[in-house]
């Protein structure tokens, strides 16, 4: 299982002094040493913590590397031309709110059908891998195989929010849609909310192949350090799977 490390609240610590530190670029090469398989960051309309700038800096960066970017984006026409232009290796489609702190539940992928049929059709001409963002749904995921997604990422934030009785109930959600979008030849993704703490049930799941993660790891480098964190995060993940592969 590949283990995707959000940059973006590196960034969103810089954007609280308007400084140049901490770097997310920096923050990404920390993440590779220390395990990341991807790097993930999602540049939003309002710009609120990584910039057009760092986008392309980390393209520099790992461009003779075998690392790949996910750039998470809006399905906007000025987001589109971004990615056309910084040609990262993955884009995966996200909804987006200006006052929302973070992202809020999936992509409607049913109710936007025709329009983002069109819309990634150069972003996949371009090799460009497409992901769409959305809840454990299977309309939104039969929507997702009829606009020509590559993938889908699974939203775990109802799970990681879950207490009590719930926590199965939101785990048996992911899992029936993972194995349904993995049968009609998505490839599957997840992340929102993972944790130390409940990242092990998701690694567990063997249709899921990669785990999109940030807040939680630049949380705790604040006391552990981000290589430690990092390490630590993707720790928990392979053991996870090993426990998966002896069950």
């Amino acid at each position: 299982m590949r283990l995707g490390v959000n940059i973006d609240h590196i960034a969103t610590l810089r954007e609280a002094r308007k400084t140049t530190e901490p770097d997310p670029v920096k923050g990404a090469l920390i993440a590779i040493e220390a395990g990341a398989d991807q790097i993930t960051l999602h540049l939003r309309e309002d710009r609120r913590h990584i910039q057009d700038e760092d986008l392309f800096r980390l393209k520099c960066e790992l461009k003779d590397t075998n690392i790949p970017i996910n750039l998470e984006m809006a399905p906007t026409y000025e987001m589109q031309n971004i990615a056309l232009e910084a040609l990262p290796n993955n884009v995966t489609l996200v909804p987006e709110k200006r006052q929302e702190i973070t992202t809020e539940g999936g992509l409607d992928v049913v109710s936007m059908l025709d329009y983002l049929k069109d819309f990634i059709k150069p972003i996949k001409q371009q090799g460009i891998t497409v992901s769409l963002f959305i809840d454990p749904d299977f309309k939104q995921i039969d929507a997702s195989v009829e606009i020509g997604a590559d993938a889908i990422e699974i939203h775990t934030g109802e799970y990681a929010n879950a207490y009590g009785k719930n926590v199965e109930k939101e785990l048996e959600r992911i899992k029936k849609a993972a194995k349904y979008a993995k049968e009609k030849g998505l490839k599957v993704y997840a992340g929102h909310g993972l944790t130390y703490q409940n990242v092990s049930e998701i690694a567990k799941i063997k249709e899921i192949e990669e785990l999109n993660i940030g807040h939680s790891i630049i949380s705790n480098a604040i006391f552990l350090g981000l290589y430690e964190a990092v390490r630590r995060m993707k720790e928990i993940i392979l053991n996870a799977r090993k426990e998966l592969k002896s069950e």
